[in-house]
């Protein structure tokens, strides 16, 4: 995978060959180092730190925290929408979104599951003073977040026992990490239809989460209020249930589903 010869590509720039070759080895490699890149494309490895620091800035491409190793990035699913033949789920959920943001006032997060894990792909940031920070592209371990539990949920069995049996990462003291805990939240988030965290990814901050679904029920993202704990309590989450709810069939609409929530207009009323 040598790209520093330029010779046998006239017209070609080998700056983007070299960075097109660092996504398709990520691709096929995942979680690689910044010397298996720099051998993968036969350069020096601060010239694959300086490619791979420029996709990064792009989001192209992501950086373990711990590991300093780089995947790839959900910058890239902006760029595939624009070639993807289904529904943009960004664009059909839009509505849903505005809407809630309007009606709550807090930071709004449109998620889906990729790999198993929970990653934001939209935001509305609260205009509150004190706001939830930006999670664009952040990925969370399913059982930490209110999203992940949305999809948990609609797991199929087999990928359902897989995840739940763990081990699972612990963030905070609140992070729910027993398998039978879990399968108690999973089971009420099913008859509630819909999901909460409080303090169980990051101290001081709570959400809650409803499902977005396709045209066939299946659940093709979730929709998360978030805020800091001591406004979203457990109080405050209950009442925001019926408004999270009714933003994701809003959202679901885009998909050709239609449901109704009830106790909209009640819950709108104190917020």
């Amino acid at each position: 995978m040598d790209t520093s010869n330029d010779d046998r590509a006239p017209g070609r720039v080998q700056s983007v060959e070299r960075a097109v070759t660092i996504l398709e080895f990520l691709a096929a490699n995942g979680w690689s180092g910044v010397t298996d890149v720099g051998n993968a494309l036969g350069v020096h490895k601060s010239t694959a730190f300086r490619l791979l620091n420029t996709l990064e800035g792009r989001g192209l491409v992501e950086q373990h925290v711990d590991s300093g190793k780089y995947r790839l990035g959900f910058g890239l699913l902006q760029l595939a929408h624009a070639v993807t033949v289904g529904p943009d789920i960004r664009r059909q959920s839009q509505p849903g979104c505005e809407w809630l943001a309007q009606h709550t006032d807090e930071t709004i997060t449109l998620s889906v599951c990729e790999d198993f894990e929970s990653v934001t792909i939209d935001q509305i940031v609260s205009t509150s003073t004190v706001a939830s920070r930006s999670w664009l592209g952040r990925r969370i371990p399913l059982h930490a977040a209110a999203s992940g539990k949305i999809f948990l949920a609609s797991l199929p069995d087999e990928d359902f026992e897989k995840i739940i049996a763990g081990p699972h990462e612990r963030f905070t003291p609140g992070t729910i990490t027993g398998v039978g805990e879990l399968r108690q939240e999973i089971d009420q988030c099913k008859a509630n239809g819909y999901a909460t965290t409080s303090e169980e990814f990051e101290e001081g901050l709570s959400s809650i989460a409803a499902p977005i679904l396709s045209f066939d029920n299946a659940v093709v993202a979730a929709i998360s209020i978030s805020g800091p704990t001591y406004r979203l309590d457990e109080e405050r989450l209950t009442e925001l249930a019926p408004l999270v709810r009714e933003a994701a069939a809003q959202a679901s609409a885009g998909f050709t589903y239609e449901w109704r929530a009830g106790g909209v207009e009640e819950a709108s009323a104190q917020s």
